[in-house]
């Protein structure tokens, strides 16, 4: 009995002393924010063509222009890549809780934004629109004076709505339910930029929508947390796809060819 149990003793050493020599290698496979090998990209997959769950997967993928560009920087600099899908407004505190590496949702690099969250440079620059039901005549930031809002929580869309005299914003978190609440009548017009208000609309033919000047900078840059050497890393490859034209054939695969590729040109 004794020499069984100084048996199965030896064994069940050995076994926990191959794990901890697995996880401790660097060659070993890692997974999770701020692993070595696998970067974890937080996005809110409801905002077409930048990111949203493709439904020829069966709700299991989540393609578009933002996935693209994460895969190709992550190839390039030999990370694999996890995404995870959160809502907007709980993408940057997913990168202050180190729950992620990086956010890639079309998001603009605010000044506010800025005090909590470092960013990339801009590699994509866009506009916004007002998107109302057709006849409407909500065309212009003045013609929205008394009327309901729609805008995605924490957005830069957000904070444009609360600017114009008169308006309710009314905040929710996906633009899908925005869609929604404005074609059953209970929000006049929503406000989202200008790529996917094409997509919208043009699945929702009761829908038109306007371009508005843009009074702020409203380009999109990857988010990191303060701090993070990803930017340093992700930067030079960025500015290579800008140069190269990777970029601009990626707007034209999204969003299509009767868009301009506004892609910035590379920093000097």
């Amino acid at each position: 009995m004794k020499r069984i149990r100084l048996l199965l003793t030896l064994f069940f050493t050995a076994i926990a002393a191959v794990l901890m020599i697995t996880a401790c290698s660097p060659g070993g496979t890692t997974s999770g924010a701020g692993s070595s090998k696998t970067l974890t990209m937080a996005t809110s997959a409801d905002y077409p063509p930048f990111e949203y769950v493709s439904s020829a997967s069966g709700g299991q993928e989540i393609i578009g222009f933002d996935v693209d560009i994460a895969k190709y920087i992550a190839e390039k600099k030999g990370y694999s890549l996890q995404i995870q899908n959160i809502d907007f407004n709980g993408l940057l505190p997913a990168l202050q809780s180190k729950r992620a590496d990086f956010v890639m949702a079309g998001m603009t690099p605010t000044e506010e934004r800025k005090k909590n969250v470092d960013f990339s440079d801009v590699y994509y620059e866009a506009k916004n629109t007002i998107v109302a039901k057709k006849g409407s005549n909500l065309t212009t930031a003045a013609s929205l004076s008394g009327k309901k809002v729609g805008v995605q929580l924490s957005s830069i869309q957000e904070g444009v709505a609360k600017k114009i005299k008169g308006v309710t914003p009314v905040a929710l978190n996906r633009i899908s339910e925005l869609v929604q609440e404005l074609k059953t009548g209970r929000i006049d017009a929503v406000i989202m930029e200008d790529t996917v208000a094409k997509g919208f609309t043009a699945t929702n033919t009761d829908l038109e929508f306007t371009v508005i000047p843009n009074e702020e900078q409203a380009g999109s840059a990857i988010a990191f947390p303060k701090g993070s050497a990803l930017a340093a890393e992700f930067n030079p490859v960025l500015k290579e796809m800008i140069a190269s034209g990777k970029i601009k054939e990626l707007v034209t695969k999204w969003f299509g060819d009767t868009l301009p590729a506004a892609a910035p040109k590379p920093a000097k």
